[in-house]
């Protein structure tokens, strides 16, 4: 029953999240990814435009299976326009712990073999890219803002000129519980981020950080330590990410 403003207002909207729902992808994507039991709860939505390039690996969830707790496309941010540009291939294995949420225009690639872990209530911005081509681990609420990408391999063999020493093409990345990454920021193979760990916007990141420790703020090109004792007010906006966000 609508008791106020407020929840007819929450019903309005998300009224008008279903109504951006591609049911067809959405159907077509459930069906073949999962065992029956599984896919007729539709856990996951793909909103607008998509094209599936390759859907021969797996999806995994853990936990209590939900219609629409994983949002492909999901109208979250305040771009509100599309460029019908989202691609996904799953050719290895995706895991998700929970609700996850990705922006529109996402690029998502998951190599044969390789394993890309979601947790609860991480996100991946408008026009944000995932390549996964070894081992990628976001955390729970790890959030990126838009335009960013994670890229676990540099796709190109490097080596050293002088001793002839073939650099490594592709390694790890670990993104810690509650990191607040802004806009336009890569990560890049061997990234490792502690938990709470704030990442300002257009950082490229490379290697370890987790010996900053947690409540650290970096940033740069690479990126490096700028600040301690400071975090993204969680606890004060978990309410309203629960409400805004979950579907």
């Amino acid at each position: 029953m609508i008791k106020s403003k407020s929840d007819l207002r929450d019903y309005y909207n998300r009224f008008r999240i279903f109504g951006t729902v591609n049911w067809i992808k959405t159907v077509y994507f459930n069906f073949k990814m999962f065992p029956y039991k599984i896919a007729k709860k539709l856990p996951v939505y793909f909103y607008g435009q998509v094209s599936f390039q390759d859907l021969s690996g797996k999806i995994e969830i853990f936990g209590e299976i939900k219609p629409g707790m994983i949002g492909f496309g999901q109208p979250f941010e305040l771009l509100s326009k599309s460029k019908g540009t989202a691609e996904i291939y799953v050719k290895g294995t995706m895991r998700f712990s929970g609700h996850v949420q990705f922006g529109k225009d996402y690029f998502i690639y998951v190599g044969q073999h390789a394993v890309c872990e979601m947790g609860h209530m991480s996100s991946l911005g408008n026009s944000g890219k995932i390549i996964c081509t070894d081992h990628v681990k976001f955390g729970t609420y790890a959030r990126l803002g838009f335009e960013s990408q994670v890229m676990d391999s540099n796709f190109h063999t490097m080596i050293n000129t002088d001793t002839g020493e073939k650099y490594e093409i592709a390694a790890p990345i670990s993104i810690g519980d509650y990191n607040y990454v802004g806009h336009r920021v890569t990560i890049m193979q061997n990234t490792k981020t502690p938990n709470f760990c704030t990442i300002a916007s257009n950082t490229v990141c490379n290697k370890d950080y987790f010996a900053l420790g947690e409540n650290c703020l970096i940033g740069g090109i690479p990126a490096k330590h700028l600040k301690s004792n400071i975090s993204r007010d969680w606890e004060g906006e978990k309410d309203e990410m629960q409400k805004w966000l979950i579907v």
